[in-house]
């Protein structure tokens, strides 16, 4: 026997359990980049964001052009005011009396017909009114549209 006294670790396997584990690595890193690499899958996010953004301008083309369609419908109001207390009544207050944001009780800089909250809602306005289109939808711009004509009756 040739014992020098160093330990020797040549002839130890390695555990059955660590070694599959590295296979099964090995075979999810290949299968991941065989799936979500464009160049071999075809695969890509910006296929994916395009048909989304194609289907909400089809969406957004049919809803109705009227933002005043709700006004003065219970069922919208109530649910103008519960869009309205998430969205607006941080700056606007709860009651639309003002706060950061102007009193929409009155009559606003940029107009006070149905159409004219719509676009301020939608596109905001210069020094401080941030668009929320994207984040709301028309559906629930028109409801906060309702909503506030009916404080100011």
């Amino acid at each position: 026997m040739n014992d020098s006294g160093v330990p020797q670790e040549g002839h130890n396997k390695i555990p059955k359990g660590w070694f599959a584990f590295f296979i099964g690595v090995i075979v999810f890193l290949v299968v991941y980049v065989a799936r979500f690499t464009p160049a071999i899958s075809g695969w890509s996010f910006y296929k994916q964001y395009d048909e989304e953004m194609k289907a909400a301008r089809k969406s957004a083309a049919a809803a109705p052009a009227n933002p005043g369609m709700y006004v003065g419908k219970a069922e919208a109001i109530a649910a103008g005011k519960g869009e309205y207390e998430a969205s607006c009544a941080a700056c606007h207050m709860s009651d639309a009396s003002g706060g950061i944001g102007p009193n929409l009780k009155v009559a606003l800089k940029y107009g006070s017909t149905p159409g004219d909250l719509f676009e301020s809602i939608s596109a905001g306005r210069p020094n401080g009114m941030p668009p929320f289109g994207q984040q709301l939808g028309n559906d629930k711009i028109y409801k906060i549209v309702a909503f506030i004509e009916s404080l100011r009756k």
